[in-house]
C-alpha cells in the first residue's frame, strides 16, 4: 500500500478541524473517517497482481540514435485500472519518460512507449516494472512489481558511409563513390 499527496492533504484538513474544535471526540471521528477512506480506496483499487505486461519494439540501435520500446499493460480484472507505471531500465539506456499514467478499463489494454537514448554500447536490459494502482478517491494505492524482460543491443555508431552494411554488400562502392574501370595506357 502507498499513500498519496491527497491523503496528506486530508490529514492536514483533519488536523485543522481537530484544532478548531479541541475535543477528543473530534480527534477520534476525524481519524476514523480518514482510516476508513484510505481502506476503502485500497479495497476499490484494481489488483496489481492480475495485470499482464508485454513488450514490443526495437531490439537493436546504433550508438547515438534512439530506440523505441512499447510496454503493453492489460487489465483482466473487473475494475478500471488507474495507475502510475514505472518502466525501469538500467541507467546507461537513457530511458525517457521513466514513468507514465494509464487508465485501462476492465478487460482492456493500453500501451506506454519508452524512448531509449543509450550512451554506451552493449546490451541494455529492462528491469522490473512498478505498477501503482490508485483507488477512486486517490488517497491510497496498491503497488507491485512485475518482470517484463526485454533487451536492446546497442551497436557502434556508423561513422562513415563505407562501413554501412548496404555499402559493404555492393562491390565497387566505397564512401559513396563509384570506381570506374580505367582504359589501358598505350605507349606511342
Amino acid at each position: 500500500m502507498a499513500l498519496t499527496g491527497r491523503a496528506a492533504l486530508a490529514a492536514a484538513a483533519g488536523a485543522l478541524l481537530i484544532l478548531a474544535f479541541r475535543a477528543p471526540a473530534t480527534l477520534v471521528l476525524v481519524n476514523a473517517l480518514l482510516v476508513a477512506a484510505i481502506a476503502a480506496d485500497v479495497a476499490l483499487a484494481a489488483p496489481v497482481r492480475a495485470v499482464r505486461l508485454s513488450r514490443s519494439g526495437d531490439t537493436r540501435v546504433l550508438l547515438g540514435e534512439r530506440a523505441s520500446v512499447e510496454l503493453g499493460v492489460e487489465n483482466p480484472s473487473r475494475r478500471t485500472l488507474r495507475a502510475v507505471v514505472r518502466d525501469a531500465w538500467q541507467p546507461s539506456a537513457g530511458a525517457a519518460p521513466p514513468s507514465g499514467r494509464v487508465t485501462v478499463p476492465a478487460g482492456a489494454r493500453a500501451r506506454l512507449t519508452t524512448a531509449l537514448s543509450p550512451d554506451r554500447r552493449g546490451d541494455k536490459t529492462a528491469a522490473a516494472v512498478t505498477i501503482r494502482s490508485l483507488g477512486p478517491l486517490g488517497l491510497a494505492a496498491r503497488q507491485g512489481r512485475q518482470a517484463a524482460p526485454w533487451t536492446v543491443r546497442v551497436l557502434p555508431p556508423a561513422r562513415s558511409r563505407g562501413h554501412r552494411p548496404e555499402n559493404r554488400a555492393r562491390p565497387g562502392r566505397h564512401a559513396g563513390r563509384h570506381l570506374a574501370p580505367t582504359a589501358p595506357h598505350s605507349d606511342r
